[in-house]
């Protein structure tokens, strides 16, 4: 079967994996600590993630593929660049740390929920929205800091305990929003049944 041809509701796709593919030259560059081009680099990315996903809603150019592969783009470039930083010794091993955690236990919540209860419906919470805002602006302040114009240490600081702060909150909400659903659901589910009605 010859493959589909690319319709105007690919772009914002294909604009996804172009910043999925942008997200290996922009760690080699940050490794390096050629901050001015991996700033760079990481700022086409964000504009990328604004423009596909404002093509998105405008035209109503939404997928099933763009709904997996928008948050993992993120994903990629936000958690790459925070590893990254933390081996340049550029942010604290802990904040690293409980970024990661963060992460692992959202995702192997999801898969038990998906697993145990029903199929895991994907819509990032406020708190996560602005987790990830924060996330974004400490990676960019960090960067300017080391690489092009040294900031207010009080102000970075600052950055670092409200992206721990939110990190937190955020995942524990994500925790306590399944368990509550869960709960429910297995409240709804005749008696001796699994939550799936098995």
């Amino acid at each position: 079967m010859a493959p589909r041809p690319l319709e105007p509701r690919d772009i914002p796709n294909l604009i996804t994996v172009l910043r999925i593919l942008l997200v290996a030259p922009f760690l080699w560059l940050l490794l390096e600590e050629r901050y001015g081009p991996a700033l760079a680099l990481f700022v086409i990315a964000g504009l990328s993630d604004a423009l596909d996903g404002f093509l998105a809603k405008y035209y109503g150019w939404t997928s099933e593929l763009g709904g997996l592969l928008d948050p993992l783009a993120d994903k990629l470039l936000l958690l790459g660049a925070i590893l990254a930083l933390g081996w340049l010794d550029e942010l604290p091993v802990w904040l690293v740390a409980l970024v990661i955690g963060r992460d692992l236990v959202i995702v192997s919540g999801a898969l038990a929920y998906h697993l145990l209860v029903e199929r895991v419906q994907a819509a990032p919470l406020m708190i996560s929205k602005l987790n990830t805002l924060t996330q974004l602006v400490l990676v960019c302040a960090i960067i300017i800091h080391y690489g092009l114009i040294p900031l207010p240490e009080a102000g970075l600081d600052v950055l670092i305990y409200l992206t721990a702060l939110t990190t937190v909150w955020s995942g524990a909400t994500y925790v306590w929003c399944w368990g509550w659903l869960a709960w429910r659901k297995g409240r709804r589910s005749p008696a001796g049944s699994s939550p799936n009605g098995v």
